[in-house]
């Protein structure tokens, strides 16, 4: 059906009502089922399949894909989901294409899959310079926009390039959420994202999901799943299909006071490096605007040394210290703390919540004052 993203957040994954029975049922704890006879049937054990996951990864399809014949897994983490993809795709012999500027645990999953015998490949997301090391791979990653820097690729034009050459693409989509961009419309073969971010919105739960529409590509991430055991709780799966009705509120929201921030640290002299894909002078906004219907919760930008971020981060009284993104209670960080991202000292990653947004506008501009 032709619905809004509100009424589709709403609606999706929901079973036919059923008198005396919940709009959405409760989680299923199950490590096994009743199983007379053949071992057929959806359920057979718990770490193959669960009706709490069923109803949560045909929500997420529906939110992915619209109309399209998609098939969803959910995972126990967005690393777990990001694994999956990754080492159910490629072999030794192998070459990936990552981004340089993509999650900070890349560098992790790079180790191993070179200790496998998969060569890995890296560029920047900006520019599309992930075409320059593309010949020949088995699998191109993206992330858009990236984590920590927002910078934006052109999802179309490398999906061009793979497939010309047989080469599968996966889009990170944890920033951007299915509201905000849909891969798999783009063309990208695999749209993978970090539940625990934006689409569950309240940071109290760990899930990661990928969703496809080759059934054959989605029966080996299936069967990786099966083979390492990283599967969703049915309580989270419960948790985050419940959160979804409240998506797009909280996404529109979220949005718009990214972009009033946005706007009022660029008068700022004392704020420099200021990114945000929905911001008019940004560098990735013509292409983001392209292929995004939103342009996400983050805002990043730069303070003149380490001691100004602190002091600035100490300030605030409207936002968490803490290391996440997209959740309905603002949060910020000094990113170089990890040691992991090639930003300068003062760098600042800003997710905004859904606090009003002259509150936390005035408590930022108050917090860089002080």
């Amino acid at each position: 059906m032709n619905w809004g993203d509100g009424t589709r957040a709403v609606r999706a994954g929901l079973p036919e009502p059923d008198k005396y029975e919940p709009t959405l049922p409760g989680p299923v704890f199950a490590a096994h089922y009743h199983l007379p006879g053949e071992p057929t049937g959806p359920y057979t054990y718990g770490r193959d399949a669960n009706p709490t996951w069923t109803h949560l990864e045909r929500a997420i399809g529906e939110l992915e894909a619209p109309g399209a014949e998609v098939e969803t897994l959910v995972f126990g983490s967005g690393m777990a989901a990001i694994s999956a993809v990754l080492f159910s795709q490629l072999k030794a012999g192998d070459a990936v294409v990552l981004p340089s500027d993509g999650y900070q645990a890349l560098p992790l999953v790079r180790e191993q899959l070179e200790a496998y015998g998969i060569e890995v490949r890296t560029a920047p997301t900006a520019d599309d310079a992930q075409l320059e090391v593309l010949e020949g791979a088995r699998l191109l990653w993206i992330e858009t926009p990236s984590n920590p820097g927002l910078d934006v690729c052109d999802v179309r034009k490398l999906v061009k390039a793979a497939h010309a050459q047989g080469t599968l693409v996966a889009v990170d989509n944890t920033l951007a959420t299915p509201l905000g961009q849909r891969p798999l419309e783009l063309g990208a073969d695999l749209s993978v994202a970090s539940g625990t971010k934006g689409l569950t919105g309240h940071g109290d739960i760990l899930l990661g999901y990928v969703t496809c529409a080759d059934p054959v590509l989605a029966e080996s991430v299936r069967r990786w799943r099966k083979i390492v055991g990283a599967i969703a709780g049915p309580m989270e799966a419960w948790l985050a299909h419940r959160s979804l009705a409240t998506l797009q509120l909280r996404v529109d929201r979220q949005c718009g006071t990214a972009l009033a921030l946005a706007e009022a640290l660029a008068a700022r002299a004392d704020v420099t490096g200021l990114r945000y894909p929905g911001l008019p002078g940004d560098p990735s906004h013509e292409v983001a605007s392209a292929q995004m219907r939103r342009f996400g919760s983050v805002v990043s930008f730069v303070l003149p040394d380490r001691a100004r971020a602190e002091r600035f981060l100490g300030a605030l009284r409207l936002a968490e210290d803490a290391t996440s993104f997209g959740g309905v209670r603002s949060t910020a960080e000094r990113r170089g703390r990890w040691g992991g991202d090639a930003v300068p000292e003062g760098f600042i990653r800003f997710s905004v919540g859904a606090e009003d947004p002259a509150d936390l506008l005035a408590d930022v501009l108050r917090a860089l004052d002080a």
